[in-house]
């Protein structure tokens, strides 16, 4: 997926557990580690809001967009082609 969730790394920058992030935000530390580890599908703006707040940081700090490999775009491309 091309966009990356780097919450980990803004923990780590403050020293932080996870359970500590999640209470303070008001989510359950499940739904932390699914927003975390790159399988949510969408994350409410509230939440992208208490995530800065406690991490006192930016939304750029925690969310980045990375390009899809060349390859990855090429084999879909020729897959819907043919």
């Amino acid at each position: 997926m091309p966009i990356v969730v780097d919450i980990d790394v803004m923990l780590a920058r403050r020293k932080m557990p996870v359970g500590t992030l999640a209470e303070r935000v008001g989510i359950t530390p499940a739904n932390l580690a699914v927003l975390k580890n790159g399988r949510a599908k969408a994350v409410r703006f509230t939440t992208l809001e208490a995530l800065c707040e406690v991490l006192d940081c930016q939304p750029g700090d925690l969310l980045r967009w990375e390009p899809e490999e060349r390859e990855e775009l090429e084999s879909a491309g020729a897959e819907s082609a043919g």
